[in-house]
């Protein structure tokens, strides 16, 4: 099977969203063939908010020549090849998690998985938050799923990146702590300082791969989805995902779940072990190799979690 390229489709559903002011479309691509597989499909939910589908491609390409399993790639709303919104930047009512859990909804319709045979979820940091959300409502045809990376509560999640920070040399520290202070993220002594903070604790690999490059690109060229609902970093949090905790509601969750960060990752246990403690059918991995990217950082062994978890 890893032969032979795997046959691709490409197209949009149809999104109707109600205050957008105009036609909202989500764009997808699947790999495989979601009729005659033996498996049902992996639906991937992409971090940011509004980074885009591109970094899952290479790695998971692999689960699908691997185990047949077919994937479900799509852009979020608001990035990528989906409808992009700039002129709701800022508004933060309508950049809601509600906005994210009807759009999969929709699209898990569209494509007329809401069925017995089902289908999985992996999403991973904001996507890990997204499908563990949509989890809790227990959609008829979800039958797994994997939270790579996600948080289960943001502020834990800054909790723990404000131990983290206090790992990185002080002079790093100092930098980034007077560049926020003043609400300078963009100058060439912030970045050098948040490369430092991305080398160790989001992607430890030397060179980023093209396809990674591409998913930060999203960002850059439309910022709409992550400053509004992010914030201007990684460690100020500012935006309408600031408050987002799901302790109260990750007890509702009943079908297998699938928990890995990274030892060195930004999503540090702190934020992680909610989901373990409440969830009731539950596992957690940690990588000792890897970040928030463990895909890359630790492919092989990442690829065989997820593989297995599926296929068991």
């Amino acid at each position: 099977m890893a032969n032979s390229a795997p046959p691709v489709t490409e197209g949009f559903a149809p999104y109707h969203v109600a205050d957008a002011g105009k036609p909202c479309q989500t764009w997808y691509k699947i790999m495989g063939d979601l009729d005659s597989s033996p498996s049902p499909p992996l639906i991937l939910l992409h971090g940011g908010p509004g980074a885009g589908h591109n970094y899952f491609v290479p790695p998971f390409t692999e689960l699908y020549e691997k185990h047949g399993i077919p994937l479900v790639f799509y852009d979020q709303v608001g990035c990528g090849k989906s409808t992009h919104l700039q002129e709701k930047n800022g508004d933060t009512a309508f950049w809601s998690l509600k906005l994210f859990v009807n759009e999969l909804d929709n699209l898990v319709k569209h494509l007329g998985l809401d069925n017995d045979r089902g289908f999985f979820i992996f999403g991973q940091s904001w996507g890990g938050m997204l499908g563990g959300a949509y989890a809790t409502a227990r959609p008829k045809g979800l039958k797994r799923l994997i939270i790579g990376s996600g948080p289960a509560s943001i502020p834990l999640y800054i909790e723990g990146v404000k131990e983290l920070l206090k790992g990185l040399p002080p002079d790093v520290q100092k930098t980034l702590a007077e560049c926020e202070e003043r609400g300078d993220t963009t100058s060439d002594e912030y970045k050098a300082a948040a490369a430092v903070w991305m080398k160790k604790h989001v992607f430890r690999l030397d060179e980023f791969p093209q396809a990674v490059l591409d998913t930060i690109q999203n960002t850059k060229t439309d910022p709409t989805v992550y400053t509004t609902m992010c914030g201007p970093s990684e460690f100020q949090i500012t935006g309408t995902i600031k408050d987002m905790d799901f302790t109260q509601d990750a007890h509702k969750i009943d079908i297998p779940v699938l928990l890995l960060n990274g030892r060195y990752d930004e999503a540090s246990d702190l934020c992680i072990a909610p989901w373990f403690r409440e969830i009731p059918k539950v596992k957690w991995v940690q990588l000792e190799q890897a970040s928030h990217m463990g895909f890359y950082e630790d492919r092989e062994r990442y690829l065989e979690l997820v593989g297995g978890f599926i296929t068991q």
